[in-house]
């Protein structure tokens, strides 16, 4: 059990230690997150602005038994950057912390501090002739800490792999304040457990990430996009398999997008042009990233005459230009914000075996539908992965609160489908305070107990991220 950080005691305490500017009170916007679903609290906002002052917080917090709530551009969906209840605890923010320290573009290597933003990551890469491949619709205030705390996923995973995929090495304060050199930027490095791996991911609840060492990869010669209709996922998944065929790893992403997301975009974005006359049922967006010698235009079209020929698809637009790639790409970033806008009963990040996924989709919906047929459902997501985001929405005239007495019940049916079709509650959002309870009940108890053991013996006065992440049952406060 963590002790309130307001102590006066404690801050004057933590004052003393610090440059006379890095404590503030925290402005609202450290207290909120995007779905509103949380209001958090803390007892102050901790800037610092080096690894040493980041030491001196943590070090403080752990005699004190104070809790820290790690905090990245607050752009979770999870809940995991605020705290809504409990004694206050300290926020530490890594905003200052944003420096690119180097890029070694012959070993496609950039190291960044953690509060740079991935936007400005993706710039620094860009300028070195390089890529970094993570992107998410967040990647303009998205931080790179947050992002390697919550394994963040996103567009590109089909072929570049996740915020673990793409981390070489860590800088990190561990619970009890001692600082981790592991800023490594080798490839192989098989010196027993993998600190590395083990911090990725834990959402703040093992230690503070403060810099990384992230490849980078080239930047694709021929670079092509292209939205197909679909008859319907099954043939989507038939797509992706053709599309692999043609040129193997150069399919960068291939996105879902249901008629549903095409009419929320309407609604709400009426100023996006929508590339159907008639919004098909389904469709996919296909990007592809191809060598020198390679014409991804060429390609492209080639996938769409094999798909016609095989009644796979009937209609598609294929960029003939940067503008146009944008245009298409920012139809599939701009359904979450259509989504905000509708306002959902019940959002499910999660993920189904790519080869079941036909077969899930329809499943949920005739679940939901017995519970009120007038509920809608908005389907997309990241298809090569297996990654949907399944959310449900109120029917016509209608808002989320009038479905509040609902909602649990909505995330019991597609959660209770997911474990069924064997997935996972979580594909890329992270548990948060959000899912815990989710964790305890669907996570295998081998595993679960694995991540208590852990918790207890790198945090044993649990001050990392309270309440955050790990199910608390099997905890024990610490001496």
């Amino acid at each position: 059990m963590t002790l309130n950080a307001a102590d006066l005691a404690f801050l004057d305490m933590l004052s003393a230690r610090l440059p006379a500017d890095t404590l503030r009170r925290p402005d609202p916007r450290y207290l909120e997150e995007p779905r509103g679903r949380y209001h958090g609290q803390a007892a102050a906002v901790a800037l610092p602005r080096s690894l040493d002052e980041v030491a001196a917080v943590i070090q403080a917090a752990h005699s004190a038994r104070v809790g820290v709530v790690p905090y990245g551009g607050g752009t979770g969906l999870v809940g995991g950057q605020v705290m809504p209840e409990g004694p206050a605890p300290i926020l530490l923010s890594l905003e200052r912390m944003r420096a690119i320290r180097a890029v070694y573009a012959e070993e496609n290597v950039i190291v960044a501090e953690a509060g740079a933003v991935l936007a400005e990551v993706q710039s620094a890469a860009q300028q070195a002739g390089r890529l970094f491949p993570l992107s998410l619709a967040a990647e303009g205030s998205a931080r790179i800490g947050g992002n390697l705390s919550t394994n963040a996923g996103g567009v590109n995973v089909l072929r570049y792999g996740n915020a673990r995929d793409l981390c070489l090495g860590l800088e990190a304060v561990l619970p009890t304040g001692q600082i981790w050199n592991g800023l490594t930027r080798l490839r192989k490095d098989n010196t027993g457990y993998d600190l590395r791996n083990l911090l990725v991911g834990a959402e703040g609840t093992l230690g503070v990430i403060t810099a990384a060492a992230l490849k980078l990869s080239p930047v694709p010669a021929s670079p092509g996009t292209a939205v197909f209709t679909v008859t319907d996922p099954r043939a989507a998944i038939r797509l992706l398999s053709m599309a692999r065929d043609a040129v193997a790893e150069g399919v960068s992403a291939f996105e879902l997008i249901h008629r549903q997301g095409l009419e929320f975009l309407a609604e709400t974005l009426p100023e996006l042009r929508q590339p159907f006359e008639t919004r098909p049922e389904w469709c996919v967006l296909i990007d592809l990233g191809l060598g020198r010698g390679q014409n991804a235009e060429d390609a492209l079209a080639d996938l769409f005459a094999e798909a016609l020929e095989a009644g796979l698809s009937d209609d598609g637009v294929i960029a003939q230009s940067e503008a146009q790639r944008g245009a298409l790409w920012s139809l599939r970033e701009h359904i979450p914000e259509a989504n905000r806008r509708i306002g959902s009963v019940s959002s499910h990040d999660i993920s189904v075996p790519i080869s079941r996924i036909p077969d899930f989709i329809p499943a949920g919906r005739a679940a939901i539908a017995q519970l009120d047929p007038d509920l809608r459902i908005n389907c997309f997501g990241h298809l090569g992965d297996g990654n949907l985001h399944y959310n449900v929405f109120p029917g016509p005239g209608k808002n989320r609160t009038d479905y509040d007495p609902l909602r649990g019940e909505v995330k019991r049916i597609i959660h209770d489908l997911v474990a069924e079709y064997d997935g996972s509650i979580s594909a890329e959002h992270g548990i948060g305070r959000m899912k815990v309870e989710d964790l305890r009940h669907y996570g295998d108890p081998a595993k679960v107990a694995a991540m208590q053991a852990i918790k207890q013996a790198l945090d044993p006065h649990g001050i990392m991220n309270p309440g955050a992440v790990v199910p608390a049952l099997a905890l024990t406060s610490g001496s």
